[in-house]
């Protein structure tokens, strides 16, 4: 981690907050690296079982890729790995909750959609304005999987911005709050994730992104690869017995 990057825990919770709000959270070199150390560091940390991304600010969540770094550095395409991308360069087993505390553009957008689930502030708005600037979108393949095809064509071609509110209906964002509430919501649903059994979360989680990329056959089929070790587990047999004994479950994760 770095000054643009801080990284808390909350409990169980993993807290990472872009630090650049007198540049909207712009993605320079500095927010690269400290994300990518922060998801190592959330990955690899036990006591760490759900993460919230966020923005330092009320103005923006992310305003996307730092263009006057990316105009002194004359950068052509980005190699793989460039921006720490979730499910791409990055991997992460547990979930992770996008709190988008205002304007979400281009690579703000990429943060949100890359995380499991969004919760916005209600004056927080999105957008994917590469066309404006002769950028491009590669990261937005997997939207077509979160959002109609014409919705989806709108954004790119348009580069308009379209409401957290909007969005819900849509069903990429799961709750908007006002902004005094986004962090309070996030962490609430963030605990009663951490609150759960880890590896029925994880293998959940590990689910619905298998079900993404294949038939119903073979999705089944790899939900039962998925489910296996967590029927044969300790918390699978402490789950019955705790409710049995009317007391809260102790998770052991094993």
């Amino acid at each position: 981690m770095n000054e643009a990057i801080l990284y808390q825990m909350r409990g169980s919770v993993a807290l990472i907050t872009i630090n650049r709000p007198e540049s909207r959270n712009a993605i320079n070199r500095a927010v690269r690296e400290g994300l990518t150390a922060a998801w190592q560091r959330f990955e690899t940390d036990p006591a760490a079982r759900v993460a919230i991304l966020t923005g330092a600010g009320g103005q923006a969540f992310c305003a996307g890729m730092d263009l006057k770094e990316a105009s002194a550095t004359a950068l052509k395409v980005p190699p793989r790995g460039f921006i720490p991308t979730l499910g791409d360069s990055i991997q992460v087993s547990k979930p992770t909750i996008a709190a988008v505390n205002g304007l979400a553009v281009a690579g703000g957008w990429l943060f949100a959609q890359m995380c499991d689930l969004c919760v916005a502030a209600e004056h927080a708005t999105f957008a994917i304005t590469e066309a404006r600037v002769g950028r491009g979108t590669p990261w937005a393949a997997p939207l077509i999987h979160m959002l109609p095809q014409r919705i989806m064509m709108e954004l790119l071609l348009t580069g308009e911005p379209m409401s957290a509110a909007r969005l819900q209906q849509l069903g990429y964002v799961n709750h908007v709050v006002g902004a005094a509430q986004l962090l309070p919501r996030s962490l609430e649903l963030a605990e009663r994730i951490a609150a759960n059994a880890p590896l029925t979360v994880r293998a959940a989680r590990a689910l619905v992104y298998a079900a993404t990329e294949s038939g119903r056959s073979q999705a089944l089929r790899t939900g039962d690869q998925l489910f296996e070790p967590v029927y044969l587990s300790e918390d699978a047999q402490e789950g019955p017995r705790a409710f049995a004994e009317k007391r809260p479950p102790v998770w052991r994760g094993r």
